[in-house]
């Protein structure tokens, strides 16, 4: 196998592309300027580079657009609730449990990973804190030891696994060229032992600074967090829509219902329940507009949260096969296969050396703390080293996105952090200096499974 000024281009790009995350700068104009001069190589024509530009958006858009549509959704439905004061009555009774600090801790954390599986983590950040809040730091919680549970367990261990609305492991598999349920399946030991490593490590330190730190039991006076006082119909909504979910958990386990099913299964229930919040809480001739209110609340979200990430995406996707093939048309080179055949035949590598790499490159591409931007390197990266050596391709995608999404969802990431930290009145570099030790801990975990088991 011959390498050619594509391939080495493509490999140039990608080093630079890290380097830059490295600098905590964004990677969309690298991404840009990557896709265009592949473009210029492959055709030698101006025009067609520029083309490519577009074209390859499309061709990543397509990839997300579910995706984009499912969080959308869900979004405007938790708008709905909100403004209702539904969100307020479903929160309720997780407030009897928190009786002391441990208890709150773990309330304010499970509470925060459920509602981030079923609305994402960042429209339950001031759910979570607007309700449970007040109620677990008058326990003695410190401030910032509620902000670690919420970061932790929501933008961790919910975002990292995502089963529910699946975006994380929908990217990751078109990265790598797999399945959905196949990565999903994968990381469930791998995303289990970071999980309880890192969660185990931070009650742990929560404990210790408690004891040695009796002035962290003194907490910051909070703003006044405005909480919508519960309509007429809000407790008829309040039960419907956990009912709901909970009858869509249990026609994917009856129907055996997964990936893009399971994800159509939510979004249509998140529609049913905005509709029904809407047309029973307001005035019928408001509720077209109102409606139309909240879609647009939720999508401009979407929009928002993935916009870099089609352009980083789309970079990406051109080294497989069938982007290349989508964007290029007939006859474009599947870079990232001959890369691979090219290590193979000239690079000794093995299970410890691959995994390292791979893990090493979550951590560099979660950096910027952009979200779900790196998700498409460590797939395709799973896929090249995968077509080197004997490993599990579906399992070393999944380290990546485990790794990555702690990173880059928001976790050790001042800038990443910042959502969490306001809403709890703490500073955003102290919250992830408290995050990164048990982060790193669950890491060190997380790879010696994958030594194991991958």
């Amino acid at each position: 196998m011959v390498l050619t000024s594509m391939h080495y281009l493509y490999m140039v790009m990608v080093v630079i592309i890290l380097v830059i995350m490295l600098m905590k700068k964004d990677i969309v104009i690298p991404c840009i300027i990557g896709i265009f001069a592949m473009g210029y190589l492959y055709s030698g024509s101006i025009v067609v580079a520029v083309q490519s530009i577009f074209n390859t958006l499309i061709y990543a858009g397509n990839e997300f657009w579910g995706i984009i549509v499912i969080i959308s959704l869900v979004v405007a439905m938790s708008k709905a609730l909100q403004e209702v004061g539904a969100d307020v009555l479903i929160m309720s009774p997780i407030k009897k449990v928190m009786v002391n600090q441990s208890m709150a801790f773990w309330a304010i954390g499970i509470t925060m990973m459920i509602i981030s599986w079923l609305v994402w983590p960042s429209p339950a950040v001031p759910l979570v804190g607007a309700v449970l809040l007040p109620a677990a730091m008058k326990t003695g919680l410190p401030a910032i030891y509620a902000a670690v549970a919420m970061n932790l367990f929501g933008h961790g261990i919910a975002l990292s696994s995502d089963f529910f609305i699946q975006g994380a492991p929908s990217i990751t598999a078109a990265g790598a060229g797999v399945e959905v349920t196949e990565i999903i399946s994968a990381s469930v030991p791998i995303w289990l032992t970071m999980s309880v490593v890192t969660v185990a490590v931070a009650f742990f330190m929560m404990k210790r600074d408690l004891k040695k730190n009796p002035q962290l039991y003194v907490h910051h006076e909070m703003e006044a967090s405005e909480v919508k006082v519960p309509g007429k119909t809000a407790k008829a909504i309040a039960i419907f829509t956990p009912l709901a979910f909970i009858l869509d958990i249990a026609a994917m386990l009856k129907l055996k219902l997964a990936g893009g099913d399971a994800t159509a299964l939510v979004g249509g229930t998140a529609i049913i329940i905005m509709l029904v919040t809407v047309l029973t809480s307001f005035n019928p001739k408001d509720g077209f507009e109102i409606t139309v209110d909240y879609i647009k609340k939720g999508f401009s979200f979407g929009i928002t949260v993935f916009a870099p990430v089609i352009f980083i995406g789309g970079f990406f996707f051109l080294g497989n096969q069938g982007g290349a093939t989508a964007v290029f048309g007939e006859g474009a080179p599947g870079i990232l296969n001959e890369i691979s055949i090219f290590l193979s035949e000239n690079v000794q590598m093995t299970k410890f050396s691959t995994i390292l790499t791979q893990s090493a490159v979550s951590v560099i591409t979660g950096l910027d703390g952009s979200g779900f931007s790196g998700l498409p390197i460590v797939g395709t990266l799973a896929y090249t080293f995968s077509n080197v050596i004997d490993i599990n391709m579906a399992g070393l995608a999944a380290l990546g996105q485990v790794i990555t999404v702690w990173f880059d969802g928001g976790t050790v990431i001042p800038w990443a952090v910042i959502p969490v930290a306001a809403i709890c009145n703490v500073n955003p570099q102290d919250l992830a200096r408290k995050n990164l030790i048990p982060v790193l801990c669950g890491i060190a975990a997380a790879i010696a499974i994958s030594m194991i088991i991958i």
